[in-house]
């Protein structure tokens, strides 16, 4: 059967059957040497995923997402809202990283390196393997009537599926609020944080519910990522892919063969090992995940029928039908040259990066003061935070027009400031500028301020009335 006369296939996906119902996918528990690559490749990762929140830089988490108090630290670089442009373009970066790559490799991030393929394949999948035996072990479960041992082990592997959930859950708080805040909320106990633990629960349940029964759908339907490659691949891009001008056309060779066979055998092997349950014989297919279990088993098949392995393997379309490998492609390089300049633009812009950011802003709704000793008072918010973890000590001053003074609201002095690492000041001062020294309406006046290493000079306006002097 060829290739071309398969194309019906495009038509659906294997989730769905032809009532519309959810087809569940029982795959066979693969084996083999890329399998075993991607297990210690995923227990790394794992380690990683669970350590992470807990590891710390100089006394501060060396990853942290703070989205309610919008902070975030990424290896050991604190980000505050003033960041919003940096960090946006870092995240601009990096997806720009994953389409190159997905360009040149394919999915092979979902794979190998995507959360959800991890936990799904090399946690869940392996419990379920464990507890209930191979998929026709499982189909023979699902089938069978409720006895005492179907209950006992979907109810063992369901509760062992909640426990490794809450886990997470727990590990996803961490990288929000920091290991300290979770460790302190745990000894203070569930009763005087109600708000959290009903938090804890929803995100507990929904972990459960995504890898118990969600599962591949989130890879086929739900995953943007997984939805957009048919944009990012082309005919040279590197994927999972069968050889069909080897392998056509399939078939069992007899003693006495009536036609000329490929070397597939048809075993469905590829099949029952695909965790989305697709052929991957069918070409390059949404539901593909790059995970490589179908090389694994096609290889087993071809080595004991004394056969070269490879059938199914990392090629591009273009590749199988000419033999040449070409990735580095026109559309590919140009991807990368603009994966270049993001990534030094944003390189330079974090080593010119302040330790500290100023914000003054004239307060809402105030106009100007007039003082004492024909002086005029313009009112300011002021914010000063460091952005570092290490103490700033803050000099301002008023660089332009000659007599010009800053003061808290107060009367007190505002020109020195001691900030401690991680501090953020919020608070109201003034600007007085004599009379005399006022020619406009509105005047620019230059501030400048001084932290340990870094200085920043910038403008605001002072907004005061100019007085005619009468000639006589």
């Amino acid at each position: 059967m060829s290739i071309e006369n398969t194309e019906v296939f495009r038509d659906s996906i294997q989730l769905v059957d032809k009532k519309g119902h959810r087809n569940w996918i029982f795959p066979r528990k693969p084996n083999g040497k890329l399998y075993n690559y991607r297990s210690w490749f995923s227990w790394i990762l794992l380690i990683v995923l669970f350590t992470l929140p807990y590891l710390k830089f100089n006394g501060h988490p060396l990853f942290l997402l703070n989205v309610l108090g919008r902070k975030f630290i990424l290896f050991g670089i604190p980000f505050w809202p003033q960041d919003l442009p940096l960090f946006a373009l870092l995240m601009i970066t990096f997806v720009m990283f994953i389409i190159v790559f997905t360009v040149m490799f394919g999915r092979l991030f979902c794979g190998w390196a995507c959360p959800q393929t991890i936990f799904m394949e090399m946690v869940f999948r392996k419990i379920e393997y464990w507890i209930e035996g191979d998929y026709k072990e499982q189909i023979k479960l699902k089938n069978a009537p409720y006895t005492f041992n179907k209950i006992a082990k979907k109810g063992l592997k369901n509760i062992i599926f909640f426990a490794i959930s809450f886990a997470i859950a727990n590990t996803f708080l961490a990288y929000l609020i920091g290991s300290d805040e979770l460790l302190k909320l745990v000894k203070e106990g569930p009763m005087q944080n109600t708000g959290t633990l009903v938090a804890l629960f929803i995100f507990t349940t929904v972990f459960y519910i995504v890898f118990a029964y969600v599962r591949e759908i989130v890879c086929v339907v739900i995953c943007p990522y997984g939805r957009l490659q048919g944009l990012m691949l082309d005919q040279n891009s590197i994927v999972v892919a069968y050889d069909e001008v080897r392998g056509e056309p399939r078939g069992f060779k007899k003693k006495v063969a009536t036609e000329p066979l490929g070397d597939c055998v048809d075993c469905h092997r590829c099949v029952q090992v695909c965790p989305t349950g697709i052929d991957i014989r069918n070409g390059t297919q949404l539901e593909c995940i790059n995970c490589t279990a179908c090389i694994d088993e096609c290889d087993d098949v071809m080595t004991k029928i004394h056969k070269p392995t490879g059938l199914i393997r990392y090629a591009s379309k273009n590749e199988i039908a000419t033999g040449k490998r070409t990735p580095f492609t026109a559309r590919s390089m140009g991807y990368t040259a603009i994966l270049v300049v993001l990534t030094a633009l944003l390189s330079y812009l974090l080593l010119v990066r302040n330790d500290f950011d100023v914000t003054l802003l004239r307060t809402p709704g105030m106009t100007f003061l007039k003082m004492e000793n024909d002086t005029i008072a313009n009112m300011y918010n002021f914010d000063v935070i460091n952005k570092t973890f290490n103490n700033q000590d803050i000099t301002i001053k008023v660089v332009s027009p000659k007599g010009a003074t800053i003061s808290m609201v107060n009367g007190s002095s505002i020109e020195h400031m001691n900030l401690a690492a991680d501090e953020m000041i919020k608070t109201s001062c003034m600007i007085k500028l004599p009379q005399s020294a006022i020619s406009s309406n509105n005047s620019e006046i230059q501030l400048e301020i001084t932290g340990n290493k870094d200085r920043i000079t910038f403008q605001t306006n002072f907004v005061a009335p100019v007085y005619k002097k009468s000639a006589n």
